[in-house]
């Protein structure tokens, strides 16, 4: 254990070495977090693959709209429209349309649902060696450590080879398989550090995504029409999000080192840990507790718009004066993810008797906006994002908050795989931006002189 003041004397020295005024940064036209000025992104590539539309620019000019998601040009609204009036599970056919380009046939969707399908099993040897010895704590851990062990079972050998036959032959693999990783890593956690049994199930590889994953993380196995069909429409939801969010920009700047897709995966996987990515969902939850927990009639919008101006002002809440499930680094007047995931979440919530849960969700998002709004005045609108109603559709469906994230990275893995393939065909040069130096040269001192 290395001594705590010692700890403590050294960070000081890094903090001094290594803070930089900020003002500095505005100095030499560094734009932070590849944002612009007025908070677009900087534009750094092109992709085919999805796009988020939150605001249009006219003669320099950023204008709030209502927000779209498109997945290769399709609306994602579209996707699930056409799943719900055909009474269908989406999140295979949106796979398949991420992956290639187009839309499947009849016959392309249940050939391509096979071949995922015939990858839910683990082997044996994967599970004991990547899932069930020493099992991590947390969850992302697990589950980007299962992701990297698994070059060592690469089917055919050359897990290094990036020929997009063969990266699309391990993207079929992953895609399939990791419903199970993730549901396996969270059963072996309960054991080994709840002292839980161990109950593990074989998964059907008929099944869906969304009822391969429910019934394998719970006890029974069993799992409702309306459960499956929540949880497929959060899986469509977050499959896609452009090729700039953290995690699949992480693909890109990974891939074009010419890595294996084991260590890119990997890494997108440990991006999307973060709380400020997959993790946001939890913090709304937390937020929502703490709500509870101190609002004496939570039910009533006036009390909850107290509290809420409370944490907004840095008064209650976590001391960062954010609500979350709050506002979208592209989005500003509509998520169209929020906004269909609240229209089932609704339903989910009359079945189960959480309408007054449903309803304090729905004040923060209809109260929350003008509050932040009336103690920033300069803010830009300010929409619910689909973190605010995602959190409460999974504790709904008795998924355990640490599963929240990882059933997160479950969804976005069809994504990153496809964006693995178009930086590969694409051939870009290693992605390598400039970070400018702001020290001087020193004289070396020798030691006997320090």
């Amino acid at each position: 254990m290395i001594d705590k003041e010692w700890l403590r004397k050294q960070a000081a020295k890094i903090r001094e070495a290594d803070y930089i005024d900020p003002s500095l940064y505005v100095k030499y036209g560094v734009k932070r977090g590849l944002r612009n000025a007025d908070g677009t992104g900087v534009l750094v590539g092109l992709t085919t693959i999805g796009n988020v539309h939150g605001y249009m620019v006219n003669e320099g000019e950023k204008l709030p709209i209502p927000g779209e998601l498109y997945y290769r040009g399709i609306n994602v609204k579209d996707i699930v429209q056409a799943d719900k009036r055909e009474h269908r599970f989406g999140y295979e056919e949106t796979a398949y349309l991420l992956m290639f380009g187009s839309l499947p046939t009849a016959r392309e969707l249940v050939d391509w649902k096979n071949k995922i399908g015939s990858y839910r099993r683990l082997s044996d040897g994967f599970k004991e060696n990547a899932l069930f010895r020493n099992p991590s704590k947390d969850l992302m851990n697990a589950l980007a450590r299962a992701v990297l062990f698994a070059y060592a079972f690469d089917e055919g050998g050359n897990p290094d080879d990036i020929s997009i036959e063969k990266c699309l032959a391990q993207s079929v693999e992953m895609i399939g398989a990791i419903p199970t990783i993730a549901a396996y890593a969270y059963q072996a956690k309960n054991h080994y550090h709840k002292g839980k049994s161990l109950t593990i199930r074989n998964p059907d590889p008929a099944k869906s995504t969304a009822e391969t994953f429910l019934s394998l993380i719970r006890e029974d196995g069993r799992v409702s029409r309306l459960e499956s069909e929540t949880l497929d429409l959060a899986l469509i939801l977050h499959a896609e999000h452009g090729g700039g969010n953290n995690s699949s920009f992480t693909t890109h700047v990974v891939t074009s080192s010419f890595t294996d897709i084991y260590s890119s995966l990997a890494a997108s996987i440990l991006a999307l840990k973060g709380s400020r990515h997959g993790g946001a969902n939890l913090r709304v939850m937390r937020q929502m507790d703490e709500i509870k927990a101190n609002v004496r009639n939570w039910t009533n919008p006036k009390a909850v718009a107290a509290y809420l101006e409370k944490i907004v002002d840095k008064k209650a809440g976590d001391g960062t004066g954010l609500i979350y499930g709050l506002g979208h680094a592209v989005y500003t007047i509509s998520d169209p993810r929020a906004q269909m995931l609240h229209k089932k979440a609704s339903q989910l919530a009359a079945a189960r008797g959480r309408e007054d849960d449903m309803r304090l969700f729905e004040t923060v998002e209809e109260l929350g906006p003008a509050i932040v709004k009336s103690r920033h005045p300069r803010a830009e609108e300010v929409c619910a994002n689909v973190d605010l109603y995602s959190g409460l559709v999974y504790d709904m469906l008795g998924i355990p908050k640490d599963l929240y994230t990882p059933l997160f990275a479950v969804s976005r893995c069809v994504s990153w795989c496809a964006h693995r393939m178009e930086e590969l065909i694409n051939q870009g040069p290693i992605i390598r931006p400039a970070y400018k130096p702001i020290f001087h040269p020193k004289a070396y001192v020798r030691l006997q002189d320090r």
